[in-house]
């Protein structure tokens, strides 16, 4: 299970219906206008080969709707994925009884009963992708984005919560451009 969740955890995110969180910062000294073309350094280190070819396939599908083109070993742009998980706990209390009675003597009245509580823990997995971009000539970063998010134990909800987190990473990819539809 945990290799699953591992698979599936630069899914990062939502097996409920919630967006995963993505922020993303870049260089303002980078001139984004002169890069056209782009390789993968390092792809993400997932244990899942699904979940890698997915990811890749996800950002160069984004990239090349930019106008960038993916060539192997060389490019003005070097990438670089990191994939990441670790367990979260919460604990969710329910309280029960404790009520009051009025005051006085006789049946039904005084001091009502004890109440108590139950708390109950529940763990989840969260899943951390993040994509960084370097200038391949100077090797300095230019571009960082990260998505986090729930993993599911469904491998179509996580596949929708990549596809999610990549739409927002990349939506205004290169910076300061339009966000242009899928």
């Amino acid at each position: 299970m945990k290799a699953l969740f591992s698979a599936f955890a630069v899914a990062l995110l939502a097996g409920c219906a919630s967006t995963p969180d993505v922020t993303t910062d870049h260089d303002p000294s980078a001139d984004f206008s002169r890069y056209r073309t782009y390789y993968w350094a390092q792809e993400p280190n997932t244990t899942n080969p699904l979940a890698q070819q997915r990811i890749v396939a996800g950002v160069d599908r984004r990239l090349a709707a930019r106008g960038m083109t993916r060539q192997e070993g060389s490019g003005d742009i070097a990438l670089v994925a990191n994939v990441a998980t670790s367990e979260q706990q919460t604990l969710d209390t329910m309280y029960t009884g404790g009520a009051y009675g009025g005051w006085g003597w006789g049946p039904g009245w005084g001091y009502g009963g004890m109440g108590s509580s139950t708390t109950r823990v529940r763990t989840y997995t969260v899943g951390t992708l993040v994509l960084d971009m370097f200038d391949a000539s100077t090797k300095r970063a230019i571009w960082r984005g990260t998505a986090s998010g729930t993993v599911s134990d469904s491998p179509e909800k996580n596949q929708a919560a990549v596809e999610a987190a990549l739409d927002k990473m990349l939506s205004a990819f290169p910076p300061g451009s339009v966000a242009k539809p899928q």
